[in-house]
């Protein structure tokens, strides 16, 4: 399945919450792109130690994830 997530918040539970969907999903073998918009563009500066946002970033890359910014 093909699926499109769209983040648009700059909460960064949101955008955590959204990279932890998207790699539960490229782990059951579905194509993932992820569209980060407004201000979930600057995800690196809302990282923290408890929302690891860019190792989250780095797993759905790595994972054949496609991340547009």
């Amino acid at each position: 399945m093909k699926t499109t997530l769209m983040v648009c918040s700059g909460d960064p539970e949101v955008v955590w919450n959204a990279f932890r969907m998207g790699n539960l999903m490229l782990e059951q073998m579905d194509d993932v792109t992820m569209f980060l918009n407004g201000p979930a563009v600057r995800y690196t500066s809302l990282a923290s130690e408890e929302f690891p946002l860019v190792d989250l970033a780095k797993v759905f890359t790595l994972s054949e994830g496609v991340l547009l910014a």
